[in-house]
């Protein structure tokens, strides 16, 4: 290899051809992921500009950064307001409906409309022990009271840019979450 030509080789997403063939050792590949994740950030205003469904992939994104190995987005049609679904470190499972908002704060509000689906299907339709709206938006103080009190967890406008911008994972910053999945019992 010609030195200063791998990184850009490794961050075009291409690996040196070798006999005609593209070679892309699988441990390599791990690497360069891993690293890559570690430093994915994305800015309030980079936030804003996405189209819904990169906004998704984004949350997707940062979930996997923060050590959800499994995260998968998963929106689309009857999808029954779960976008991302991921399982954390410590074996509890999220999920995590995102609403984006093309103006971000100047945009509507997230408000009690958007929750009750979320409340209805995470937990007993996708087995959520974490259920976790995201937005780039803001949320409306009676959705705010009404997510405490069904025990779901929002992170709007201010805290996506902790949690976009910053080292600390989502687990960090939402209150009080369920202790991990006891193990089930094969059967």
């Amino acid at each position: 290899m010609v030195p200063g030509r791998a990184p850009s080789a490794v961050a075009g997403g291409r690996w040196p051809a070798r006999r005609g063939r593209r070679w892309s050792p699988p441990a390599a590949v791990a690497r360069w992921e891993a690293v890559r994740a570690q430093g994915l950030r994305y800015g309030r205003s980079q936030l804003d500009a996405l189209h819904h469904a990169a906004f998704e992939e984004a949350v997707r994104d940062l979930m996997r950064r923060d050590g959800c190995q499994d995260a998968q987005r998963v929106g689309g049609g009857g999808d029954l307001g779960a976008d991302v679904k991921a399982t954390d470190p410590i074996g509890r499972r999220r999920v995590i409906p995102c609403i984006h908002r093309r103006n971000g704060a100047r945009g509507s509000a997230v408000g009690t409309p958007d929750l009750p689906v979320l409340n209805g299907t995470a937990r007993p339709v996708d087995g959520a022990d974490v259920a976790v709206i995201v937005t780039n938006g803001r949320v409306t103080g009676p959705a705010v009271t009404f997510a405490k009190e069904q025990r779901l967890h929002g992170v709007d406008r201010r805290r996506p840019a902790v949690l976009a911008l910053g080292s600390r994972p989502l687990r960090e910053l939402l209150r009080a979450v369920p202790p991990p999945r006891r193990p089930t019992s094969p059967g």
